[in-house]
């Protein structure tokens, strides 16, 4: 069914309204009513309150007004308004302004991948790269108890796009612990389910030189209007603002339009908001008001999940003494247990070796920063049972009292944080137990120490005492 012109002029309002603020808009474009068009004239015929008000729509909106009527109404349209000269007597005056412009559709256009067109020459909302990396999907995002709750969510966002619920999302963590993997997840899952959706990843440093780029080109309008058109904005490292008052004052206009029209907005940070020194207080309050989700760094029973999925995806085989080796000595980032990974598939390749631990320690010296005089398990031990009071003898023993559990407990925990030990190792060690009762520890350890701030402020006392030694 075709939108009758009064449908056609009430699309152009809606159009025109993003464009402009509220006040504009009301003040110059609520006030006209549409009264005709005929279709084998091509005239179009508006009422407006007065001939100033004609004369500062020619001046100032000649543009936007030529832009959105060629856009509903077609080519060779001829715009006429009608003023009410005199409302008792009904008399009239109309007014017959230059044609409406032709956009030129001769023009190549050599439009970069997301330069910024205006949201009026964006003729097809699905033109744009959402520049995300296939590669990042929930498939291959491993669930833990450091990222349970932010891949839930943004699962959640992704497979319900329209629901207002948790926006913004904020996610920070520290680098290496799986925020651009899960960035990316959420944008390529909601672009799997809704193609039609405009879903654009960028980073906050590319953000900023886009930006820039407009102001030097005197094209900012194009630049905040083409944001403006996107359903789902995801935006990475945004603490690279934290000194760039005009960038934040640009992605607050955008953020506003965007919140207010029901758009998602995904953004990544290397810390909290309440961090974020140098933030806009107006952008740090906005960004607070959906769900500020934290990454922590994966554990040791996570890390070796992630090894084994990666293990198990690019065809290798590699010793369980070899993975838990690699688990404990990557310093819980993602990023270096791939790089690990990677590095050991080369060397097995290009010299046609077995992948054993031999190989492991010769790659991870290369990979990962290691200490030079690491701490060694009876450091550990001996600092520990200091700390608690309690004898070596008595932890490494077979004892269940509960403080040579708890002593017990933290050493396997501190063992696996500062020794880059397999599990398996570890537990030999430390009376002689299997890698499992090492993990059960660690993950016991872990957990208590996120409810109970004062045994947090133990562990840490142990910890600054290892600094103190060495």
């Amino acid at each position: 069914m075709t939108d009758t012109p009064k449908v056609l002029w009430d699309k152009c309002l809606l159009l025109i309204k993003e464009n402009v603020s509220e006040q504009q808009f009301n003040a110059w474009f609520k006030p006209i009513a549409f009264e005709s068009f005929n279709e084998a004239g091509r005239a179009l015929i508006l009422q407006v309150p007065s001939n100033f008000f004609v004369e500062y729509l020619e001046e100032n909106y000649v543009g936007l007004l030529n832009k959105v009527l060629t856009k509903y109404f077609g080519t060779g349209l001829r715009l006429s308004y009608r003023i009410m000269v005199d409302k008792t007597h009904d008399l009239t005056q109309q007014i017959e302004p230059e044609p409406v412009a032709d956009i030129d559709k001769t023009t190549k256009r050599t439009t970069r991948i997301n330069q910024s067109p205006s949201t009026l020459d964006a003729a097809v909302p699905q033109d744009i790269d959402s520049q995300l990396d296939p590669r990042h999907t929930f498939s291959n995002y491993i669930e833990g108890d450091s990222n349970k709750l932010p891949r839930s969510v943004g699962l959640s966002i992704a497979e319900h796009p329209k629901s207002t619920q948790f926006n913004p999302m904020f996610i920070y963590g520290p680098s290496g612990c799986g925020k651009t993997h899960l960035i990316n997840a959420i944008g390529v899952r909601t672009k799997e389910l809704y193609p039609q959706k405009r879903v654009l990843y960028v980073s906050a440093r590319l953000f900023q030189v886009q930006y820039t780029d407009s102001v030097l080109k005197n094209c900012t309008n194009d630049f905040i209007n083409f944001y403006q058109t996107i359903d789902m904005l995801i935006v990475d490292d945004i603490q690279e603002w934290v000194s760039a008052a005009r960038t934040q004052e640009t992605f607050f206009y955008i953020f506003n339009h965007l919140f207010r029209n029901g758009k998602r907005i995904i953004l990544a940070c290397d810390r909290p908001p309440v961090d974020l020194q140098g933030m806009s207080d107006r952008l740090l309050t906005r960004f607070s008001c959906g769900l500020i989700a934290e990454l922590e760094k994966p554990n040791i029973q996570l890390c070796i999940d992630i090894l084994n999925s990666k293990i198990k995806r690019d065809g290798l085989s590699i010793p369980s003494e070899v993975v838990e080796f690699i688990a404990q000595t990557a310093n819980g980032s993602v990023r270096d247990l791939e790089g690990v990974i990677n590095s050991l598939l080369a060397f097995s390749v290009v010299y046609n070796c077995k992948i054993d631990m031999r190989l492991a320690e010769r790659v991870i010296k290369r990979a990962v920063k290691i200490d030079d005089e690491p701490l060694t398990i009876d450091d550990i031990l001996e600092t520990v049972c200091n700390h608690f009071n309690v004898s070596t003898a008595a932890v490494t023993g077979r004892s269940r009292k509960r403080d040579y559990v708890v002593a017990r407990q933290v050493s396997m925990y501190l063992a696996q944080k500062y020794t880059k030990m397999p599990a398996s190792r570890i537990g030999k060690l430390v009376g002689g137990r299997d890698h499992s009762t090492v993990i059960h520890s660690c993950t016991q350890i872990e957990n208590r120490m996120k409810i109970d701030k004062l045994f947090c402020s133990e562990i840490q006392s142990i910890e600054n005492s290892f600094k103190l030694k060495r």
